[in-house]
């Protein structure tokens, strides 16, 4: 009594769990591995609801090792101590034990250190469970003693094998529509427990009914709103704003707006999109459409001076005008090209002429000296004059793309540089 769903309709064995093929399908390593109870320390990096733990306890169960399971979210260094004095006891009885450690990525660099001698020494089996990129949350030391296995979002005839099997097992006078079931898999968005947890509650709903059965409108009050993935900070945050941007740059403005209206349901700060469309704006159209810039900004004024939901649509306006307007990373490429150059370098001083001279003192220095004032000169340019310091050769950073408005400004530019080129000959 009192025990979850989720929690009844674990499966016990490799056959009855359900999905994560590319890993647990016959031939796959991780299966290999189970089978022949030759174990190594592994980290499950996945979202909710794909199988880690339960992954975790059928090793236990296959190896035929104790089982003990701590999580970051509530224990620290007690717990932890306590779990290794356990599993030390159980090796001096000749036992072996999988330690499993949910959300490990929450623990901090130093109790992810008080597994390390441990691991080595063989005391436990380590499985650690992530949600977040191990790459970014966990310590080298700990990522290079354990195998890394990726588990994916559950596919819909995962799920709804899942869901089958619990309706056959727990809920057989169910009497589910088709379309009901599809909103309960459709609402899972991937995830096993949030498909079971729904479930269950439609069970106890269709057992309060007269004659058992649940319409898709009474589904669709449990499933209710949050039922799409997105953390707000995790991976799933950092996928999205990739999407929305790699979107933007491949000129295609639907799944741009697809991404945007993905992030706003999941409850992103909206401010936070508008000044990634801004740098989009400079990073992959810069001066083949000027305008996208200024509507990069007029996007983000718009939702500042309105707020939820009415501003969001001026940045959606901007995101599909970035995403329609020409093309160009010349200015991005320029800049991180005069980055490393200034990097490199050293502090080479501004050349004399260059130099203002307010003071006595700086005019008998030399400072300004055969300036050549640029709206004096034909075309209103001194050609060949050099900006550089002195110890350096001009460059050609920023090269126009032959795209938008940049076709235009990279005629200028051969023109200028050709006026350079006589002027250096004279």
């Amino acid at each position: 009594m009192g025990v979850p769903l989720a929690e009844r309709m674990r499966p016990e064995s490799l056959e009855r769990f359900v999905g994560q093929e590319h890993l647990l399908g016959v031939g796959r390593p991780l299966r290999q591995t189970i089978e022949s109870g030759n174990l190594h320390s592994m980290l499950f990096w996945g979202p909710p609801g794909t199988g880690k733990t339960t992954l975790a306890r059928l090793i236990a169960h296959y190896s035929q090792a104790d089982f003990l399971s701590i999580s970051a979210v509530l224990s620290g260094v007690k717990e932890i101590r306590a779990a290794i004095e356990q599993a030390k006891q159980s090796q001096h009885r000749g036992g072996s034990t999988l330690l499993f450690v949910d959300e490990v990525h929450r623990f901090n660099k130093s109790q992810q250190d008080a597994f390390l001698p441990h691991v080595e020494d063989g005391t436990f089996i380590f499985v650690g469970a992530t949600t977040e990129n191990p790459s970014f949350e966990l310590n080298n030391a700990l990522l290079s003693r354990a195998r890394l296995y990726r588990l994916k979002p559950l596919d819909t005839a995962a799920l709804r094998q899942i869901v089958e099997q619990a309706i056959s097992q727990e809920g057989s006078a169910l009497l589910l529509p088709e379309e009901g079931l599809e909103q309960v898999v459709t609402a899972a968005d991937g995830d096993a427990r949030r498909a079971l947890n729904i479930l269950e509650i439609v069970i106890t709903l269709a057992a309060e009914q007269e004659d058992g059965r649940v319409t898709a409108e009474q589904i669709a009050q449990v499933i209710a709103e949050g039922s799409r993935r997105f953390d707000k900070g995790g991976d799933a945050f950092y996928e999205q704003i990739s999407a929305l941007h790699k979107s933007v740059r491949g000129s295609n403005p639907d799944a741009a707006l697809y991404w945007f209206a993905r992030m706003i349901d999941g409850g992103v700060d909206p401010l936070y999109v508008a000044r990634r469309v801004v740098r989009m704006a400079s990073e992959d159209i810069g001066n083949a459409d000027p305008r996208a810039l200024q509507m990069a900004l007029n996007g983000w004024e718009s939702y500042e001076r309105l707020g939820s939901p009415e501003g969001e649509l001026a940045i959606a306006q901007a995101i599909s005008y970035l995403a329609i307007a020409p093309k160009s990373n010349a200015i991005y490429k320029a800049w991180n090209e005069v980055l490393a150059d200034v990097k490199s370098s050293g502090s080479a001083e501004v050349p004399v002429h260059l130099r203002n001279a307010p003071t006595k003192v700086m005019k008998e220095l030399g400072y300004g000296h055969a300036y050549r004032y640029a709206h004096d000169e034909p075309d209103g340019y001194a050609a060949g004059e050099h900006y550089f310091p002195d110890a350096l050769e001009s460059r050609n950073y920023y090269r126009p793309v032959e795209r938008g408005m940049e076709i235009k400004i990279k005629e200028r530019l051969a023109y200028l540089r050709q006026l350079d080129e006589v002027a250096k000959k004279q």
